[in-house]
């Protein structure tokens, strides 16, 4: 039995790693600059850095969630933050961009462990009257996170080596592992008979990996070219035999049962797009801000606050909304995707000489959808799965909208560079480079424009998802009176 209290100390333990992994991402993507002069790079291999860290946690997700129901998430969550940390000091002191790369992916498999298990632990001790409030207050760690990182990044940048981003995760990450270790425990027994789905996960790392190789190699050659046509069909092969195949084997590495409830897959789905329409917004934001307009990494991180102040400040609203929405959180979800549409409209328009007021509109309404969608979508979609599956349904959800986050990289770098001629696409992707001259400035601008076009129309069908998510065979969740019992009937799609 769970004490009273017990749920509060698991969000307190489990927030920390939503602090360390959401001061890690921003810190990164703003230094992404430095990197690339210090370490003699280029913009396509610097965004392997990013990559690098979102495929292995992307891939490793489902696996992790697995072995959270089957071993305990308390103790993969535990090994989480030890590897995370490590993998941080390795990159701290990679001497070279393929060490940094590798060290990423070291850093990628303790965050694959960390984020498995996090909405899983918060959603088993939790009640449903209260997961949306939960997990608002864990977006105001996520966002608080997101506002210390660039001023942190900004910082560190100004007086010091970009390695010590890195580095900083070192004291966070001693104090996140003793935590978690002395005061999290595992509520429900540990399933028994359950194997691993080897095959499945291999099947799924080839599509991924396939697929974003076709999409990055199409930066300079183009979407027809004969490489990026058969790595894409390679990556189609992969994941059809992946979906097959889960649906025969006994203990699949993704439970498709689970999308048989029509708010669960519609929700994965909202999530999925919207983390593909809006990820690269920030990666693209600083390379704007220091490429194009000019500026420092310290007042660059300062101006694109508007973003994750949003996103803290009105996090919790939009928990507490999910939390008395008669959808179960569907009204601040799509009504967050609507404002966040209208912000890559206007991001759609920038110039290298818009002025800041428009820019900081934009980024404001982009962290306030966030906030308003974040939360409830994440409630809405863990209230809807089995309670005996809470670890792979959460894996599912982090897998899929890590999906989204690494194709929304070579998505943008894809739709820009096929918007600007050959020479000023090596030129400002293939080639190590500070400040744009006035010509580049202008392509890039432009191309960075079209990318935003294309987030804006997938962030409307995200929207499309989010409001026929409630059908009328979709049933209410789980007794949030007794909320560690499993679900006995599971909704059905028409």
């Amino acid at each position: 039995m769970k004490k009273p209290e017990y749920k509060w100390i698991a969000l307190l333990v489990t927030t920390i790693g939503s602090f360390m992994a959401a001061l890690d991402s921003t810190i990164v993507i703003l230094a992404l600059p430095n990197m690339l002069q210090d370490l003699h790079s280029d913009l396509v291999r610097m965004t392997w850095v990013i990559l690098g860290y979102l495929i292995v946690s992307t891939v490793l997700q489902l696996t992790f969630g697995r072995m959270a129901d089957m071993f305990g998430r308390v103790r993969l969550y535990n090994l989480g933050f030890v590897i995370f940390t490590i993998g941080s000091v390795l990159c701290g002191i990679a001497p070279n961009d393929n060490l940094l790369i590798a060290a990423r992916v070291v850093q990628g498999i303790g965050g694959a462990m960390l984020t498995a298990n996090s909405m899983a632990i918060i959603t088993e001790v939790f009640p449903a009257n209260q997961r949306g409030q939960a997990m608002g207050i864990n977006a105001i760690t996520w966002g608080a996170g997101s506002v210390l990182g660039p001023v942190l990044g900004g910082l560190i940048l100004a007086v010091s080596s970009w390695r010590w981003i890195f580095l900083v995760n070192l004291p966070i990450g001693i104090i996140a592992t003793l935590a978690a270790y002395f005061l999290l425990h595992d509520i429900a027994p540990n399933p028994r008979g359950e194997r691993f789905d080897l095959l499945g996960a291999f099947l799924f790392c080839i599509g991924l990996v396939a697929l974003l190789f076709g999409l990055m190699s199409s930066i300079g050659t183009g979407l027809f070219s004969p490489v990026v046509l058969s790595t894409l069909a390679i990556a189609v092969v992969a994941f059809s035999l992946f979906a097959i195949w889960e649906r025969r084997v006994a203990s699949p590495m993704l439970d498709l049962h689970l999308f048989a409830n029509r708010r669960y897959a519609f929700s994965v789905t909202a999530a999925t797009l919207q983390s593909l329409a809006v990820f690269a917004v920030n990666f693209l934001i600083i390379f704007y801000l220091q490429g194009v307009r000019g500026y420092n990494p310290l007042t660059a991180a300062l101006l694109i606050l508007p973003l994750p102040l949003l996103t803290s400040i009105v996090g919790p609203l939009g928990g507490q909304w999910a939390d008395h929405d008669r959808f179960k959180g569907t009204t601040p979800a799509t009504v967050g995707l609507v404002v966040q549409t209208i912000a890559l409209v206007l991001l759609a328009f920038l110039t290298p000489n818009t002025p800041y007021i428009v820019l900081a509109l934009a980024l404001a309404l982009m962290g306030l959808g966030g906030a308003f969608f974040w939360s409830p979508n994440t409630s809405t979609t863990m209230g809807a799965a089995p309670r005996n599956r809470l670890g792979v349904a959460s894996a599912t959800l982090n897998t899929m909208r890590n999906v989204g986050m690494v194709c929304s990289f070579a998505l943008a770098l894809s739709v820009a560079a096929a918007s600007m001629p050959p020479a000023l696409v090596n030129a400002v992707f293939l080639g190590t480079v500070g400040h744009l001259e006035a010509g580049i400035s202008q392509a890039f601008t432009t191309a960075m424009s079209h990318a935003f076009v294309a987030s804006a129309v997938i962030s409307v069908i995200a929207l499309v998802f989010s409001v026929i998510r409630e059908g009328r065979n979709t049933t209410t969740e789980e007794s949030p009176t007794n909320p560690a019992e499993p679900v006995s009937k599971e909704a059905t799609m028409p």
